[in-house]
Order: C-alpha cells, then sequence, then structure tokens
C-alpha cells in the first residue's frame, strides 16, 4: 500500500494543504498518521479528492458531497440526486443558450436603440419571468425547511 505525505497529496491533486486539512477537518478525507508535523494519508486519498473536485465542479455543496460517501469512505452516490443535478444543469445550460443567443442578437440588430428591438425586450421579459421562478422556488425551498424544523426543532 502507498502512503503519501500532505505535500505529495497536494502536489498530485491540486488541491492546497490548508484545503485537505479542512477537508480532513469537516470529516471528507482521513489521515491514517503524522510522520513529524506532516499528516500521512492512502493513496486512494487522490481518487477521492478527484471525486469531491468533480462533485464541486457540479455544483454539489462539501456537505452533499459528504453525503456521497458511506461509512467507510466509499462511494455511495444516490442516482436519484446526480439525475436530479443533471436536470437542473439543463435547465441552466438551456437558459445560458438562449441568454447567448439573445445576446447576440441585440449586439449585432440593425434598430436604433436596444429598446426598440423586438429581442431585446423579449430578452428582457424573459429574465423577470426567470428571476420571479427563481425567487419563488428559492422561498418554496426555504417555507419546507422552516416547516421541516418546526416539526423536528431546531437543526
Amino acid at each position: 500500500m502507498k502512503f503519501l505525505d500532505i505535500g505529495k497529496v497536494a502536489e498530485h491533486s491540486g488541491v492546497p494543504p490548508s484545503t485537505l486539512r479542512y477537508y480532513e477537518e469537516i470529516g471528507l478525507i482521513r489521515s491514517l498518521w503524522r510522520h513529524g508535523l506532516r499528516r500521512q494519508f492512502d493513496g486512494d486519498v487522490l481518487l477521492k479528492l478527484s471525486l469531491i473536485s468533480l462533485g464541486k465542479a457540479a455544483g454539489f455543496s462539501l456537505t452533499e458531497i459528504a453525503g456521497m460517501f458511506g461509512r467507510d469512505g466509499r462511494p455511495d452516490i444516490p442516482r436519484a440526486q446526480l439525475h436530479a443535478r443533471a436536470d437542473e444543469l439543463e435547465r441552466q445550460i438551456l437558459d445560458l443558450r438562449m441568454l447567448r443567443d439573445a445576446l447576440r442578437h441585440v449586439a449585432d440588430c440593425p434598430a436604433s436603440t436596444h429598446l426598440e428591438c423586438p429581442s431585446f425586450r423579449k430578452l428582457l421579459k424573459s429574465t423577470t419571468r426567470s428571476r420571479a421562478v427563481d425567487h419563488s422556488r428559492s422561498h418554496a425551498a426555504t417555507t419546507a425547511v422552516t416547516r421541516k424544523r418546526s416539526v423536528r426543532g431546531p437543526l
């Protein structure tokens, strides 16, 4: 079994030692022992750090990522959660494509001002609608959490 000190883990993973210490503090990774003042890790920590990095890139919080590992530290990823996040990313991609296309149109629009351009006005309306939907989703999620807390008590 190959062991790596914190410096080697940082070098191979690209994750700074301070972040590695934080990940250890919150239970995402764990060192096996110390050699002097330097933490020693199992070589498998590099795979786990890659999974953590992928989760962060996908928009999962560190708490959500921690929940994707079993008590033994092995990945135990809930597929439904991945599907839900993939669906959310798909919606964001569609929104961003529409925004990109609208901005390109407005940039090339022959109208004398942006406010005279029907596509720009449509973009403004869709942005306002999108913010209203996001706000109501956020409010609904906050309300649901508040209700759960009041039923269960404080977290």
